[in-house]
């Protein structure tokens, strides 16, 4: 049980991931993302009268995938409870980083002074939240999927379209992360 408790080496994680794009066309080609759950759920539980875009036999279409986010966050629990590693994540670069950026108590999982109730209702914290999620809606929306149905099925397919939606996705994480985060911290 040491060796599941232990962050698995690249070359056993890497191989394990880049199986789920031939085991999915062979389940019947089947593309791998998250960003349409959110769809595929509304459908399930909204009354459609009057939303055509809910208006689709979510089970046929997305039943599986929802398992697969349902696993996603099974995965995450087990992992985080009982496979829990107990040294501390070498991040020593990252937290140097973001102390430079003001942020000090690192006591838990995350910075404590943008992540609790205090911080989120205030305009940093909305700014984070709100903007955030309205940044990764929208980008969602116009790349037609998300970076793990981009990178493990698009250009595992090698589809210029997702090629260049990965870039674009590296571009506004470097400018995320350079630009508007010392902006919004400061």
């Amino acid at each position: 049980m040491e060796f599941l408790a232990r962050p698995w080496p690249w070359y056993v994680a890497g191989p394990l991931v880049g199986l789920m794009v031939p085991l999915l066309l062979l389940l019947g080609n089947k593309l791998f993302g998250i960003s349409s759950n959110l769809r595929h759920a509304c459908a399930a539980v909204l009354p459609t009268r009057g939303l055509d875009y809910f208006r689709y036999d979510w089970r046929r279409e997305g039943g599986w995938n929802l398992a697969l986010a349902l696993g996603i966050i099974g995965g995450g629990l087990l992992a985080g409870t009982v496979l829990r590693n107990p040294q501390p994540v070498a991040i020593a670069a990252t937290v140097a980083d973001l102390q430079r950026l003001g942020l000090h108590d690192f006591r838990g999982l995350v910075p404590a002074e943008l992540f609790n109730w205090p911080a989120l209702l205030s305009g940093r914290g909305l700014a984070l939240v709100v903007g955030g999620g309205f940044l990764v809606g929208f980008g969602t929306a116009y790349a037609g999927g998300c970076t793990s149905g981009h990178a493990l099925t698009g250009v595992a397919d090698l589809q210029k379209p997702s090629m260049l939606a990965m870039a674009a996705f590296f571009v506004g994480g470097i400018i995320g992360t350079w630009v508007l985060l010392p902006l919004i911290l400061a």
